[in-house]
C-alpha cells in the first residue's frame, strides 16, 4: 500500500510552484529554452497514476514519457513530495464548481458528488494521506466554494468547517469500495451477485441453521436489493442521505437554540423595563 502523502514538500518551493500562474513566476530553470514545462510534468504524473497507481510515479518514468533525461525533470519539480501536491491540486481544479442553488441538502449533495467523481476518475487519490492538503489555488477555490454552500445557515465558523469535512470525508469510504469492486470485476470477470450465488450452496451446507439468523436475513435482503437496483453506488447514496439528515437536524437545533436565547433575552429586557 502506498504511503505517499501531501504536504511533505518544502513550503517555499511547493507554494511557489502551486501558485506559479498567479505569481507570474517562470516555471522552469533559467538558461536555454526547456523542452517541457511544469504543467506537462504534472499531467504526465497524473496519467501514470491513473493507469498504474501512485506507486508507479517516478521522475524516471515521467522523463521516459516526455523524452527527457531523468535528472532534467528536477529542473521543473524539485522532488516527488512537491509533485504529489501539484498533482492533487491540479485534479482539484478539473471539475467546474457550479453556482450554489437549491436547498442546503442539494448543495451538500453536490459537494459530495463532485468529490465522488474525483475518486472515480483518479482512484490513486484514495491511496494518499491528505491530512495536510496542499494549499494551492484549486484546493483553496474548492474549499471556499464548499463553505459558501452553507454560509448564512446560522452555523459557527468551526461548525461550517466540520460539516464540510464530514461530508467530503464520508465519500472516501464508499468510493474505495466502489473502486475495489470495479477492480475485482475486471480481474475475475465475476460480479458480486454472481460471487454470492456461487458461494451460497456451500454456505448453506456448512452453516448451522439458526446460528446466523439475523446476518443471514440481512445479507439476503442486501443481495436482493443489490440485484434489483443494479447500482454499485447504492451504499454511497444511502449513507450520504443519512449524513445530510443529521446535518439538517443539527442546523435546525442550532436555530432553535439561538431563537430560544433571543426570546429569553427579550423577556429579561422587558422585565427590566417594567421594574
Amino acid at each position: 500500500m502506498s504511503t505517499e502523502s501531501t504536504g511533505r514538500g518544502e513550503p517555499d518551493r511547493t507554494l511557489a510552484l502551486l501558485w506559479r500562474d498567479r505569481l507570474g513566476e517562470p516555471t522552469g530553470s533559467r538558461g536555454p529554452k526547456q523542452r517541457s514545462s511544469v504543467d506537462e510534468v504534472v499531467s504526465t504524473a497524473i496519467q501514470l497514476a491513473d493507469e498504474e497507481g501512485i506507486e508507479a510515479v517516478s521522475m524516471r518514468r515521467i522523463a521516459d514519457r516526455l523524452g527527457l533525461k531523468p535528472m532534467s525533470v528536477y529542473t521543473y519539480v524539485p522532488g516527488k513530495a512537491e509533485l504529489i501536491d501539484l498533482m492533487f491540486d491540479q485534479v482539484a481544479g478539473e471539475q467546474e464548481l457550479p453556482p450554489h442553488t437549491g436547498s442546503s441538502r442539494e448543495r451538500l449533495e453536490r459537494i459530495a458528488r463532485i468529490q465522488w467523481r474525483d475518486y472515480l476518475r483518479h482512484p490513486w487519490l484514495l491511496t494518499i494521506d491528505t491530512s495536510r492538503p496542499p494549499l494551492g489555488p484549486n484546493v483553496s477555490d474548492r474549499w471556499e466554494w464548499a463553505l459558501t454552500a452553507i454560509e448564512g445557515l446560522g452555523l459557527t465558523d468551526l461548525d461550517m468547517d466540520q460539516v464540510i469535512t464530514l461530508v467530503v470525508g464520508y465519500v472516501s469510504g464508499p468510493a474505495r469500495a466502489f473502486v475495489d469492486a470495479e477492480r475485482l470485476l475486471r480481474a475475475t470477470d465475476e460480479s458480486d451477485q454472481e460471487w454470492w450465488e456461487r458461494n451460497a450452496p456451500i454456505l448453506e451446507q456448512v452453516m448451522e441453521p439458526g446460528r446466523y439468523e439475523i446476518s443471514g436475513r440481512v445479507g439476503q435482503a442486501a443481495g436482493e436489493a443489490y440485484a434489483a437496483a443494479a447500482d454499485p453506488a447504492r451504499a454511497f447514496e444511502f449513507g450520504l442521505a443519512r449524513i445530510i439528515d443529521g446535518i439538517e437536524s443539527y442546523i435546525a437545533d442550532v436555530g432553535e437554540t439561538r431563537a430560544g436565547k433571543t426570546r429569553a433575552g427579550e423577556t429579561r429586557a422587558g422585565e427590566a423595563r417594567l421594574d
